[in-house]
């Protein structure tokens, strides 16, 4: 009697599965759709070792990467990474005194 029930146990176990996978990709979908990223977005170097960024809008996160040559030419160009902040916030970074090839900041939603 026990095993006439198995394959009906199966069959719901398996209509679960595909329902939790089905709700799990449209929420996925709904998502990423959905996410928004910061706006009106600027960088500004206050000298040669301090960066910052800012957005005053949006939604997200943003931070601000300083890229300086380092004065020993075996070292090469580094990155110098500020923390990523809610927008409204500033990201601040501190390098060391090398000379500035390029200031940027990076986003995500």
């Amino acid at each position: 009697m026990k095993n006439a029930h198995m394959p009906q146990a199966g069959r719901r176990a398996a209509m679960i599965s595909l329902a939790v996978v089905a709700s799990a990709t449209a929420l996925v979908g709904t998502a990423s759709s959905a996410a928004a990223t910061p706006t009106g977005c600027f960088t500004t170097t206050i000298d040669s070792r301090n960066a910052e960024s800012r957005c005053p809008g949006g939604t997200g996160e943003h931070r601000v990467i300083m890229r300086q040559r380092h004065f020993d030419p075996n070292v090469g160009e580094v990155d110098c990474v500020g923390p990523w902040v809610p927008v409204g916030s500033v990201s601040h970074v501190l390098c060391g005194v090398h000379q500035v090839v390029s200031v940027r900041l990076e986003t995500r939603g």
